[in-house]
């Protein structure tokens, strides 16, 4: 009797906000987006994908309000985006407000620079232009003729047989393993679970009118005072 595969759990923090986005991936042909409040320890459930996405190569806005993805669907799933694309949507969902087609899984994906701006790596082959139903308005889209400077996400291995670990806006040594989030104190003699989504199934369900709303005009910093003499 075949022994079932347990999920992974991939995690990335905002830079300055208190949250971050799990990818869960299980069974193997779906992943599942969680939107995770870092400062209350809430989860709010959001799109389920069957096909691929590749969690290092994602980024969450310093906010926490946008994810940028880099996901591929084999030819039994083909759609008009290729078969391999980069979509800026509304975290925890999957709905698509700037969708690159790439057609290919190397590079793809990149980093956000702001709440609206981001960086994608690209090789020189690659197209530049949005999808005609995904053009991202009021987002700033740049990219990087050298992909490998534009760093992807990683575990910082600190727990020894972890799925993913790393440090939350607090300080928390946070780890998965088996599809369940830990958090590790070292004046606690065990590990306390944060959440088990071990037993989550794929459950679609319709995405909310404000996944799909258009993006404001992106707030311009204001400009220093000229120096007098």
């Amino acid at each position: 009797m075949r022994q079932a595969i347990k999920p992974t759990l991939f995690v990335i923090f905002a830079r300055d906000a208190n949250a971050a986005v799990i990818f869960r991936r299980g069974p193997s042909a779906w992943f599942h987006v969680i939107r995770w409040d870092t400062g209350e320890d809430t989860f709010l459930h959001g799109a389920w994908f069957k096909g691929r996405i590749y969690p290092e190569k994602c980024d969450l806005a310093p906010d926490g309000g946008l994810l940028l993805c880099f996901m591929h669907q084999g030819s039994r799933l083909r759609t008009d985006y290729t078969d391999s694309w980069s979509a800026i949507s509304r975290c925890p969902w999957l709905e698509a407000l700037w969708l690159l087609p790439q057609g290919t899984t190397y590079g793809g994906g990149g980093r956000f620079t702001d709440n609206q701006s981001v960086t994608l790596r690209r090789f020189s082959h690659f197209p530049t232009g949005p999808h005609p139903n995904h053009p991202g308005h009021n987002l700033t889209i740049d990219f990087e003729a050298a992909p490998e400077s534009v760093p992807e996400h990683v575990s910082s291995e600190e727990v020894e047989g972890a799925d993913w670990s790393g440090r939350d806006q607090r300080g928390r040594l946070t780890y998965t393993s088996g599809g369940r989030l830990f958090f590790r104190e070292e004046s606690e003699s065990e590990d306390k679970c944060l959440a088990d989504f071990s037993v989550c199934i794929p459950d679609p369900t319709p995405v909310p009118e404000v996944a799909s709303a258009p993006l404001p005009p992106p707030k311009r910093r204001p400009k220093r005072p000229a120096l007098r003499g």
